[in-house]
């Protein structure tokens, strides 16, 4: 009676009828969190997440009974039956968000996922292109419709998306740059969808060399003769990369187009997503800073960039301590 009294005084005494989870979090992610809140493609993860994962184990427990050993067990079982980590964790977060709302709706008196520890995620290897390997693959794309799309993602980190949302108003020919504005996705049953930048950082701009800015011009004059082709067929949206008629270029086919271009110049196979890597690591070679690539990757604080780079470090290391040599070794 006492702890009731302390809590009602507090304000977290918790009088709700017994509500069941899985209730709970189909209305928050549908009355709630949902688009414009959220992009459309995640508010579809979060719901697969939950009606794959989360419901089906615990969806039958009532809202207020749920335990950090409930939460737990089901992570540790999920584990077992061979659930990525990486997936675990984004369940983890999905529930650990909507159980944050339940507790500043006075629905629970607190998160039980504050407790539970997730598995740690697997580091994916990343395999970037090297210099040497980077500069045979454009050479082998010379002519190719979409030589200048490898090309910036090569030089900038770009993300696939980021480059599919492109338009021309974005490319800024006298001031030698382009601002990421949008980046755009397919999803199925929905088509195609625009939304803002991955990261919070938003909307940013890159600096582009002069022969970017070359291969740009030539791919719109390219671009320029192909719409006289289809006339009236053409589908305007003014994008920088599009397909034959102008309308959005599917992301799953530029994944496989990548893959068939790289076998074709003799190249290991590696994700579209690992030209980004290439494009850090390769600016880390030349001596750029971590700050510099940062703004250039759009990355929300250098810290996330020194986080992924890490492992490029020794080599640069080495490269430091042997330039002594030059500097103040010849002088001992």
């Amino acid at each position: 009676m006492k702890l009731a009294l302390l809590e009602q005084q507090r304000g977290t005494l918790i009088t709700a009828s017994q509500q069941l989870l899985g209730a709970y979090l189909t209305q928050w992610l549908e009355e709630v969190h949902r688009p414009p809140v959220i992009k459309v493609s995640s508010h579809l993860k979060y719901r697969k997440l939950m009606n794959t994962y989360i419901i089906p184990a615990l969806g039958r427990i009532p809202l207020q009974k749920l335990t950090p050993q409930h939460v737990q067990r089901f992570h540790n079982q999920k584990l077992e039956d061979g659930l990525h980590a990486r997936t675990i964790i984004s369940i983890h977060n999905v529930l650990h968000q909507a159980l944050e709302d339940a507790v500043r709706w006075n629905l629970v008196a607190r998160n039980v996922c504050d407790v539970v520890m997730p598995p740690k995620a697997e580091k994916y290897d990343i395999t970037p292109l090297t210099l040497t390997q980077a500069q045979a693959f454009l050479a082998s794309l010379q002519g190719h419709r979409l030589e200048a799309l490898f090309l910036l993602a090569i030089i900038t980190g770009m993300r696939k998306g980021e480059l599919l949302g492109l338009r021309w108003s974005d490319i800024h020919f006298e001031q030698q740059y382009v601002r990421v504005r949008r980046t755009v996705s397919y999803i199925e049953g929905r088509g195609y969808i625009e939304t803002e930048p991955k990261t919070a950082k938003g909307r940013w701009l890159i600096s582009l060399p002069p022969f970017a800015l070359d291969k740009l011009r030539q791919h719109r004059l390219q671009q320029v003769e192909q719409r006289s082709k289809v006339a009236n067929n053409w589908e305007e949206r003014d994008l920088v990369f599009c397909n034959q008629r102008g309308d959005y270029l599917d992301p799953r086919y530029l994944s496989r187009l990548f893959a068939r271009l790289l076998k074709k110049a003799d190249l290991p196979h590696i994700r579209f997503h690992d030209l980004r890597h290439s494009a850090a690591t390769i600016m880390l070679s030349m001596g750029v800073h971590f700050k510099v690539i940062h703004e250039i990757l759009g990355h929300s604080s250098s810290r996330i960039t020194l986080d992924i780079y890490a492992h490029v470090l020794p080599a640069m290391h080495e490269e430091a301590m042997s330039g002594w040599k030059s500097v103040l070794g010849e002088a001992q």
